[in-house]
C-alpha cells in the first residue's frame, strides 16, 4: 500500500487550493523555494569553508617551502 497514492495527492492539492486560494499559492511556493535554498546553502557552507581553509593552507605551505632566489646571507 502506497503512502501517497495519486488519489491522495489530488485530494491534498484540492484542500490546499480551497484553504489558501489561487492567489496565495504562488507566494507560498516562493517562500518554500527560498526556504529550501537557504537550507541547502546552510548545509553546504561548512563543506565550502573547510575546502577554502584547506586551499589556503596549501598555498601557505607552497609559498613557505619554495626557497627564495635572493638569499639574504652570504657565506664567505
Amino acid at each position: 500500500m502506497d503512502l501517497f497514492a495519486p488519489n491522495h495527492l489530488i485530494l491534498i492539492a484540492i484542500v490546499v487550493l480551497l484553504m489558501f486560494g489561487g492567489k496565495k499559492i504562488p507566494e507560498l511556493m516562493r517562500g518554500l523555494g527560498r526556504g529550501v535554498r537557504e537550507f541547502n546553502e546552510g548545509k553546504d557552507k561548512p563543506l565550502r569553508e573547510s575546502e577554502e581553509s584547506l586551499r589556503e593552507r596549501e598555498q601557505r605551505s607552497k609559498t613557505s617551502a619554495t626557497p627564495s632566489s635572493n638569499p639574504t646571507t652570504t657565506q664567505p
